[in-house]
Parts: C-alpha cells; sequence; structure tokens
C-alpha cells in the first residue's frame, strides 16, 4: 500500500514488480530446492559419489557435544576473509563453570593475502607472538585450536588439508597442503615459542559446539554472514568415507556450492550471474552468492543499475556512483529495510546518490525482497538438514537446536527463515539460539575435548548416542 501510495507513475510499480518477480519463491519452489539439497547431500556422504558431490559433507572427527566437564587453558585461532582473531580461553568445570575469552584482532595485509603461503602463515605467527608476549605466556605451549573457514579434507581432528579457497584470501602453494603443517613450519621458522595444534575446524563447527556447550539438544550449528555454511552431527554409518560405523560425527556440509553442478540454475536470476560472473570465484558458491553478505549488497546494486537504465529510478539525477562496485554495502540493507524514508534518503545520499521519495521507497522495495529471498533459501537449507536429522533418528517429530552464528541472521528480521523451515519441515520443531563467538570459544572447547578421557562425559552425549 505504501509503495502504491508514494509512487505516481502509474506504469512503473508493475514494471517493477515484473522484475521483482523472479526473486519471489513459492512453497513447491523451496520444496523443490529442499529435494535438489538432500540428493547433494546424499551423494557428498557416499563413497562412490563424495569426489564429484558439490555439496561436500566432510567429516570434522568431531564426535559429540561438550561434556560440561572441559577445562583449562587454551589458545584460539578465528582466521576471517580479511583478519586473523587471537584468542587465549580459559574454561572451567564444575560449580563455577564458566568460560572466559581475551582477543585482539590482526587486519591481513592484501599483499599477504594474495602472496604465497609462506608468507600468510608467516604473518599469522608474527601475530601469535605479538599476542603471547601481550597475555604475558609466551613460554607455556598451549593446546591450540584453529578455526579456518574453508574447505577442507580431514585427516583427524588436527589434520586438515585445504581443498580451495573460497574467499579473499588466495594465499599460493597452500590447496592440497596440511594447514597444521603449515603452521608448524611457520612457528618453526619463527623460533620464538611452541604450541600444540589439537584441533582444525570450520566457524560453523564452533558454532555447534558453543551453542551445544549450554544447550544439550543443538545438532546444528550455521553461519549467515559474510559466508554461509551448516555442520551437523551424523550418523557414523551413513558416512562412508569414514572406516567407522558406531555413534556420531559432526559433518560440515560446505553448504554454500549447492548448485554449483547447475541444479537450482531455475531459480537464479540475471541478477545472480552478473554477480557471479564478476565475483573472484565465478562458476563457485552459487548458493552463497544468492543469501550471503559478501554478495548481497551486489545483487542490489545490480537490480539498481538495470532500473536506472529503464528510467524507473533516479531520473534526471546523478547516478554514477552506483557503478563502483561494493558501494552497496551490505549492512546498508538491514538498515533500509527497518528505516523510514527520511533515513533511506540519508543512507541513499551517504554513496552519493540523490534520492526523491519514489526512489526511497524503490530502493527499499528491492532490499526487502532480496532479504526476504535469503531468508528463504537459508531457511531451506536448514530445513534439509534437520530433516536428515529426524529421518536418521526415526522419528515422527524431532526436536532440535540449531545455533546461529552471523551479521546476517542477528541485523535482520527472523521470522522469514524461522517460518520457511516450519513450512518446509513440518516435522521438525527447531529451536534458534544467536550464538556468540563459535569461532573462539567453540573451537577452544573442542581442543578441550581432545584432551579430555573418553569416560568423562554427561548426559547430553548420551543423548547424540540415542
Amino acid at each position: 500500500l505504501l509503495f502504491d501510495r508514494a509512487f505516481d507513475h502509474s506504469a512503473s510499480p508493475t514494471q517493477i514488480d515484473q522484475l521483482l518477480a523472479a526473486f519471489k519463491l513459492t512453497n513447491d519452489q523451496l520444496l523443490e530446492v529442499m529435494r535438489k539439497l538432500r540428493v547433494e547431500m546424499d551423494r557428498g556422504l557416499k563413497k562412490d559419489t563424495h569426489a564429484s558431490a558439490t555439496v561436500r559433507m566432510l567429516p570434522t572427527y568431531v564426535k559429540r557435544i561438550p561434556s560440561g566437564m572441559e577445562s583449562g587453558k587454551f589458545l584460539a585461532l578465528d582466521l576471517g576473509r580479511t583478519s586473523l582473531r587471537v584468542l587465549l580461553v580459559t574454561i572451567r568445570s564444575g560449580n563455577k563453570r564458566s568460560v572466559r575469552v581475551y582477543n585482539k584482532t590482526y587486519m591481513i595485509p592484501m599483499p599477504v593475502m594474495q602472496g604465497t603461503g609462506e608468507e600468510l602463515f608467516d604473518y599469522i605467527v608474527e601475530c601469535i607472538a605479538t599476542f603471547l608476549e601481550y597475555m604475558g605466556v609466551k613460554g607455556i605451549k598451549l593446546p591450540l585450536g584453529f578455526t579456518f573457514p574453508f574447505p577442507c579434507v580431514h585427516v583427524e581432528l588436527n589434520k586438515a588439508i585445504l581443498i580451495n579457497w573460497t574467499k579473499d584470501i588466495k594465499a599460493t602453494g597452500c590447496e592440497g597442503e596440511d594447514i597444521s603443517v603449515l603452521l608448524k613450519e611457520a612457528i618453526k621458522r619463527n623460533g620464538e615459542f611452541d604450541l600444540d595444534i589439537v584441533a582444525i575446524v570450520n566457524d560453523s563447527v564452533g558454532t555447534m559446539m558453543t551453542c551445544a556447550y549450554d544447550y544439550p539438544k543443538c545438532q546444528v550449528g550455521i553461519i549467515i554472514g559474510t559466508g554461509i555454511n551448516a555442520c551437523y552431527m551424523e550418523d557414523l554409518k551413513n558416512i562412508e568415507i569414514v572406516d567407522e560405523n558406531k555413534g556420531k560425527m559432526c559433518i560440515n556440509t560446505e553448504l554454500g556450492a549447492f548448485g554449483d553442478n547447475g541444479c537450482i540454475d531455475d531459480i537464479r536470476t540475471k541478477f545472480d550471474d552478473k554477480v557471479d560472473k564478476k565475483s573472484i570465484n565465478p562458476g563457485k558458491q552459487k548458493f552463497e552468492k544468492m543469501i550471503s553478505g559478501m554478495y548481497l549488497g551486489e545483487i542490489v546494486r545490480e537490480v539498481l543499475i538495470n532500473m536506472t537504465k529503464q528510467g524507473l529510478l533516479f531520473r534526471d539525477r546523478s547516478s554514477q556512483s552506483l557503478y563502483t562496485k561494493g558501494i552497496f554495502e551490505t549492512n546498508f540493507l538491514s538498515k533500509i529495510e527497518t528505516d523510514q524514508l527520511l533515513q533511506v534518503r540519508g543512507i541513499l545520499r551517504q554513496i552519493g546518490l540523490d534520492s526523491t521519495c519514489d526512489d526511497s521507497v524503490i530502493v527499499k522495495k528491492v532490499c526487502e525482497v532480496l532479504v526476504h529471498r535469503a531468508a528463504q533459501l537459508c531457511g531451506t537449507g536448514v530445513a534439509a538438514v534437520v530433516e536428515k536429522i529426524r529421518e536418521n533418528s526415526h522419528q515422527n517429530q524431532l526436536e532440535v537446536t540449531v545455533g546461529v552464528e552471523g551479521s546476517l541472521y542477528s541485523s535482520h528480521p527472523k521470522q522469514i527463515l524461522e517460518s520457511t523451515v516450519k513450512e518446509i519441515a513440518p516435522n521438525c520443531r527447531v529451536t534458534f539460539r544467536l550464538t556468540e563467538d563459535g569461532s573462539g570459544k567453540g573451537v577452544a572447547l573442542i581442543a578441550a575435548m581432545a584432551g579430555e578421557k573418553p569416560c568423562a562425559l554427561r548426559e547430553n552425549c548420551m543423548y547424540l548416542n540415542q
């Protein structure tokens, strides 16, 4: 109604609705996406098709959730798109159970991100040395957990071979190499300290573990931020590439690569194609590029450019800044979604766009439609995972907790994602828990678990083995 009142060019609303129609997905389409995702998940779990699967379903060698008896002092690394966080994590058990975290963030210079693997890991070790000195623990050999948010083949919990880089980091000589070995070699070159590398995990795994520490029914972790990914506890008997069949193991789905084989091209738009072709990894991470914060702003920008060229937007006013890649930051979407039109005009003015009230209404509508689609698709991913868990458990109804982390989830309304899961996975009662610092706290808990004796378990571990 607001759109109709604010826009006084009678033909334009219809044109705009037609242009945005391609982003609007029906429940039937979402159910078909979920069906296709389940097929790809099964391909990833099977030995014969694992190597060619787009959803890789990578074993992590994390075999249970925290017991609540973890304790000790641990070092954690959290490698992001453009930064490295180093953390000292102290875990206490018993009546005073707590997790205390101290951390510092170090920006990674572009020449290091785009240089050699040796330069990247030498820089990581320099940051660790600076942090250890600052915290006064340089002389202590601490257990280390490394949150490494890139697809890896795990041989053991602390041995992970990088498949490929998926974000801004493109350091040479790393793909196909064991990350723990690269880090150990850099520590040896530095010569100032030593560490015991006990765990290398994906950020979604850390999120699940952090949530499960407080909520024992948590069996799923999802990241919805710069990237998108999900992990969950799978029955070992279903993981054909692992020579074990009793108990469970956390699977890193590498969900963002779903659709790289073209199976969801029918719901992708010409704007998705443009953003993909201009990205650093064309043809890869197609599902992620429809959802994550690294790309949503760019899709909006491409839509606005198209509307401007058709004369639907910014008529007779300068719109040159729209042609600058990255100018429409994803955090603008949440502000535009929730703000009044006057504030929307202010945001557009910040990026050099002189807008009218009509323009602001259109931009707001575009942002709402794109965020709605992203939430629906993300919800579809969650629905596929929880349905897999339900089928594994042979239950008619499943109660499960999902740990969620990421700026895209925390800064946007959650109702669309949650209602999508409810509608297309009606036999799963899902509770979402916003989790903080899974990349730090979570990986430290995993490092602590690695040092626990098998008997040090609590009821929540028994819950997972039911």
